[in-house]
């Protein structure tokens, strides 16, 4: 009895031992992505146009937060853009804010999209709308819960020409409201740092290529010869996908940081929290079931399983050596999933540390949230997103790779 609870423990052991070097290497990602991700605004100018920019807003149900976007867009100091803000459906004030913003501002203009047809999202579909009424020769989408420095135009444009780029999308800084996303960004955002840096996607030498849908700003002519939001109109992802098309057919993209310049909400409440999981695996699980669960799996000992097994080593009578040496391992590996999480918070996201003594709460949200992703993937509503519930069984997704 006592050589199966060694073997055992053991095998507990070497899983752990895998765990702590994953770590390892995800906080050295971490630390590079932190040190080596370019800045906005941290750049030499020798920018001497000003092309005009046509800002692409969509906005869905967004009483809430339109207002705020709309009078930062409004008052940005570049001279030459116009404000397209596309209202999508909405049931709710949006499209009168919408209304009494346009003529408070001669450089809004309203539009109001048609019904959305049968195997577009929601998103996409309005950004199709609003390019249609576009008039500049550069594109910056953004999203409604967004806000944004008076200067974030000018330095985007400028950034653009002089790096002779094709297209810029800038890191924002997320807000958050709520107890559950402050738990639980955090343990997601760690893995960002390895897959989707910004060091991956500004190196040629990388295939990664990704956008954040609150700030890319992209010359017409490109985004016209990947396909546009058409091109994408079924994936649930859809920064993601557009900016790996991107980066594929080889134009030259740049990922910046620009937390200090722009903020953006990424769930606004419990409710779009966990679709905002569930987002995140059905793409995987679309291309590669197997896959899909695979990565999932590794995720949950990554994220959460040391955290029990150091409560039930701690709390074991046994005291053996193989229980002694299981206690020491996972606690460096539970002690390094705290440091990744600490590091995200402090350096990252600027939320406030005392978060941070949650992350095996966090661990097991995020956990939950893949889970039922992988489990309605092919549902017949596999996931909600503002106001409309959608079907993704019948299309692959490419936003993110397996």
């Amino acid at each position: 009895m006592e050589i199966i609870f060694d073997v055992f423990n053991y095998s507990l052991t070497a899983i752990l031992i895998g765990i702590c070097v994953a770590w390892v290497f995800l906080i050295k990602s971490m630390a590079n992505s932190f040190s080596h991700t370019p800045y906005l605004d941290r750049f030499e100018n020798i920018s001497k146009s000003l092309p005009k920019v046509s800002v692409i807003l969509p906005a869905r149900n967004e009483e809430r937060f339109v207002g705020k976007c709309l009078d930062s867009l409004a008052n940005q100091e570049y001279p030459n853009y116009e404000i397209i803000v596309i209202d999508d459906s909405s049931d709710d004030n949006t499209g009168k804010i919408i209304s009494e913003y346009a003529k408070k501002y001669s450089k809004i203009i309203p539009v109001i999209a048609r019904p959305k047809p049968n195997g577009w999202m929601g998103k996409n579909w309005a950004c199709m709308e609003g390019y249609k009424k576009s008039t500049g020769e550069l594109l910056l989408f953004t999203d409604a819960d967004t806000i944004h420095a008076k200067n974030v135009m000018h330095l985007a444009v400028s950034h653009l020409i002089s790096f002779n780029l094709d297209a810029l999308s800038a890191i924002p800084k997320m807000l958050t409201f709520d107890f559950w996303t402050n738990v639980t960004l955090p343990m997601i955002s760690t893995f960002l740092h390895s897959r989707f840096s910004a060091l991956n996607v500004n190196n040629p030498a990388k295939k990664t290529g990704y956008f954040f849908g609150s700030f890319f700003i992209i010359k017409k002519t490109t985004y016209e010869q990947v396909g546009m939001h058409e091109g994408v109109k079924h994936e649930i992802i859809e920064d993601g996908a557009l900016g790996k098309k991107v980066k594929e057919s080889g134009h030259k993209i740049k990922l910046v940081r620009g937390e200090h310049l722009i903020q953006a909400v990424w769930a606004r409440d419990k409710g779009t929290l966990w679709n905002a999981l569930k987002r995140l695996m059905i793409p995987l699980y679309l291309q590669s079931g197997k896959i899909a669960i695979g990565i999932f799996i590794a995720i949950v000992f990554l994220l959460f399983v040391p955290f029990p097994i150091l409560s039930i080593a701690v709390l074991s009578p046994i005291e053996s050596g193989s229980s002694k040496i299981l206690l020491g391992v996972s606690a460096i590996a539970s002690l390094l999933i705290y440091t990744g999480a600490i590091m995200e918070i402090k350096i990252g996201l600027k939320l406030k540390l005392k978060y941070v003594f949650f992350a095996p709460l966090g661990s097991l949200v995020v956990a939950l949230g893949f889970l039922s992703g992988l489990l309605q993937a092919k549902s017949s509503s596999s996931v909600s997103w503002r106001g409309r519930n959608y079907s993704m069984k019948d299309h692959t997704q490419s936003s993110l790779s397996v």
